[in-house]
């Protein structure tokens, strides 16, 4: 049996200007409503993993989605919010209107989360049972199909991919984070 890990596309979205707490917020939410880029060309080890795959599944947030059609066009795809990333706890308040760019953003807010800050979104422990639940899911789907693959989002196939080698799964100890990249998990 077989699981591949995609990470979805590049966002369409360019807006890399420094923001306020506020402003961060709304750019989330463009963020998960943007589509991905359409890449000239595309790591040859997706693709291969993409066409050999029985079940190909995605979460239910439009970059996820758009990556897997770009990737197997005219395929029947699994979409579940179940594989959907993690929200940020991003405060309600403005943070005394300080002023830093989305990326620094999101490692500070992550950063809080992994320490227990959640303000009103899914916890770590909550995220690890979520992560329990679709690695399940995912090893029905191998058992039926053989080979899946998943178009996700970095943080949320992290957690997937910890749980597999939990269960004996064989395969990188780290997933990458590079757009479209893929990491496979074998058990024999």
């Amino acid at each position: 049996m077989e699981i591949s890990f995609i990470r979805h596309g590049k966002s369409l979205l360019k807006d890399n200007k420094k923001k306020t707490c506020i402003e961060f917020k709304e750019w989330v939410k463009n963020y998960d409503l943007s589509g991905v880029l359409e890449e000239k060309v595309l790591p040859p080890s997706t693709i291969q993993r993409v066409a050999d795959a029985n079940v190909f599944i995605t979460s239910d947030l439009k970059r996820s989605i758009d990556s897997a059609k770009l990737l197997r066009k005219e395929v029947h795809v699994v979409t579940d919010k179940l594989y959907r990333e993690i929200e940020l706890p991003v405060p309600s308040t403005g943070l005394w209107n300080i002023k830093i760019s989305p990326s620094i953003w999101l490692i500070l807010l992550r950063c809080l989360w992994l320490v227990g800050y959640t303000n009103d979104c899914e916890s770590y422990k909550s995220a690890k049972q979520r992560a329990k639940k679709a690695v399940g899911q995912l090893i029905e789907y191998a058992e039926e199909y053989q080979k899946v693959a998943v178009v996700g989002h970095g943080f949320f196939n992290m957690l997937m991919v910890k749980e597999l080698l939990n269960l004996g799964w064989d395969g990188k100890k780290m997933i990458s984070s590079k757009h479209w990249s893929v990491s496979t998990y074998i058990y024999k």
